[in-house]
C-alpha cells in the first residue's frame, strides 16, 4: 500500500454507492482525507469520478439494487476500464470474482482474483473489533467486523494487506481495494486517505 500523501493535496471526487450502508460515514472520512464525495445511484453519476466506494450492507440486496437502478453493467464496465474502487464488507464480496455461501442467482461485479466466503466470521451477534497490522500503515488499525466475509483464496496478482486468524481481510489488486471490515466506523481516516491518494493519481 502506498504511504498516504498529505491530505490537502488530494483533490479528487470520490463516489459512494448510495444503495445501502454507511454512505455518510465514508463521505466524512474522505472529507477528512482532503477529498470530495458524491452519492452514486445512477449510471450518469459515475462520470468524472476519480474513484468509488462500495459500502457494506447485504451483498445479495446490493446486487439486485444495482440491476434495478441500471448500474450493474455500467459499473462492471467502469471497473474493467480501471476505475479505482474500495469495497468494504459486502463491498468486498461485490468485488470478488468468486464467492462461497452466496445464493444461486447471486452476481458480483468482480475484478479481484479472489474467493470470498459470505458471513465467514458469523452472524450479527458475533460482531467484534480487532487491531490489525495493515501493510503501509505505521500503527495498528482498529477494525470493526459485522457479519464479515473473509478471503479464502487469492490469485497471484492480489496483494494481501492484512490478515486475521490466518484469513486475508484486506486486499488490493491494481486499482481495486477491499476490506472484510468497516474502516468507516472507527473514525480513523488512514485507509480512506491511502485509497484517495492512489485514486487521485490515476
Amino acid at each position: 500500500m502506498p504511504r498516504p500523501r498529505p491530505y490537502a493535496v488530494a483533490e479528487a471526487m470520490i463516489g459512494v454507492l448510495a444503495l445501502q450502508g454507511d454512505v455518510a460515514e465514508h463521505a466524512r472520512l474522505i472529507g477528512r482525507a482532503g477529498g470530495e464525495t458524491r452519492p452514486v445511484r445512477r449510471a450518469r453519476e459515475l462520470t468524472g469520478l476519480a474513484g468509488l466506494i462500495i459500502p457494506g450492507g447485504e451483498s445479495t440486496t446490493i446486487g439486485k439494487l444495482l440491476v434495478v437502478f441500471e448500474l450493474y453493467d455500467e459499473l462492471r464496465a467502469a471497473i474493467k476500464d480501471g476505475l479505482p474502487v474500495l469495497g468494504t464488507c459486502a463491498g468486498m464480496i461485490m468485488l470478488a470474482d468468486r464467492i462461497v455461501g452466496g445464493t444461486e442467482d447471486q452476481r458480483t461485479l468482480g475484478g479481484i482474483d479472489m474467493v470470498t466466503r459470505r458471513n465467514a466470521f458469523g452472524r450479527q451477534v458475533d460482531s467484534f473489533e480487532a487491531d490489525l497490522d495493515v501493510r503501509g500503515l505505521d500503527d495498528p488499525f482498529r477494525a470493526v467486523f459485522i457479519r464479515a466475509p473473509w478471503v479464502e483464496r487469492v490469485g497471484p496478482g492480489v496483494e494481501v494487506l492484512a490478515s486475521y486468524q490466518g484469513h486475508p481481510v484486506a486486499v488490493r489488486q491494481g486499482n481495486l481495494w477491499a476490506t472484510s471490515f468497516h474502516p468507516e466506523l472507527t473514525g480513523d481516516p488512514r485507509l480512506h486517505a491511502a485509497f484517495l491518494s492512489a485514486a487521485a493519481v490515476q
